[in-house]
């Protein structure tokens, strides 16, 4: 148990400064090179700044990585996306102190993010180690079915419903654009937090470049997730009507399995 402690402060502590300070310097690009993962960016800011938010975000993605490494013995990518530098940012802005001020400063994320990859790592690791493979099994057939539903339906809701309360163009192409993800991925929250980073975006900018410049992006990654994981084939077989050889056949020529 003291090895295991050892090594998953240093492990820890590595992984929470690197995207502690990965996920502040996000904020600053293109003026600086960003480090973390654009879903995080997006994700951070759909908590709007609020302590509470960010804790409560990390926290539906905690049990699901809690279970994952007690049963399987696996981190999840949550841990290193969303538990971390979400619980960084809730600790740095307790006391309704403003995100540019802590969100945004990559020293202060790294410190609060090394601290929080300490606890969160030594804590799964310990856990993990000391539970008894009877249990684990016990762990699997129940908190991870229970953290499933949590992830989703209940997450893209709760997302859904922010998008709603931040305004009429949030709500728009956060419904719009959750709609599409859930068909396309399975999954309405990477499509609802877009949705609010471009409404928010065209409340405070209006149709700038950069907005309307996102916009299309987001639009471009969405045709190409869909037809890279045949969503165009699907969508026409749905409608009754078969896909025609040509599309068939780029498809098969670009390695991609068309069910």
């Amino acid at each position: 148990m003291i090895e295991v402690a050892i090594k998953s402060i240093i492990i820890g502590a590595f992984v929470g400064v690197g995207v502690g300070a990965g996920a502040a310097r996000m904020f600053h690009a293109p003026k600086a090179q960003g480090m973390g993962a654009f879903r995080t960016l997006g994700e951070l800011n759909a908590c709007a700044g609020d302590a509470a938010s960010h804790f409560s975000f990390g926290l539906g993605f905690f049990f699901n990585a809690w279970a994952s490494s007690v049963g399987a013995g696996a981190f999840t990518q949550d841990v290193d996306h969303r538990i971390i530098p979400n619980w960084a940012a809730a600790v740095l802005m307790r006391k309704g102190k403003r995100p540019e001020d802590t969100l945004h400063n990559p020293k202060k994320m790294a410190i609060s993010g090394g601290i929080i990859g300490i606890i969160v790592v030594a804590f799964l690791n310990l856990t993990a180690s000391a539970i008894p493979e009877s249990l684990q099994a016990i762990a699997v057939h129940v908190l991870v079915p229970a953290a499933n539903l949590l992830i989703d339906p209940i997450m893209p809701v709760i997302f859904w419903l922010a998008a709603l309360d931040a305004g009429k163009r949030s709500g728009f192409w956060g419904t719009i654009f959750g709609g599409a993800a859930h068909l396309i991925m399975g999954n309405a929250v990477p499509g609802v937090v877009l949705g609010i980073l471009i409404g928010k975006g065209v409340d405070d900018s209006g149709w700038t470049k950069v907005t309307k410049t996102l916009l299309i992006s987001v639009i471009v990654l969405f045709i190409l997730s869909a037809f890279f994981r045949g969503f165009d084939i699907q969508l026409l077989e749905s409608m009754n009507m078969a896909p025609p050889e040509w599309l068939l056949d780029f498809h098969k020529l670009l390695g991609l399995e068309v069910k």
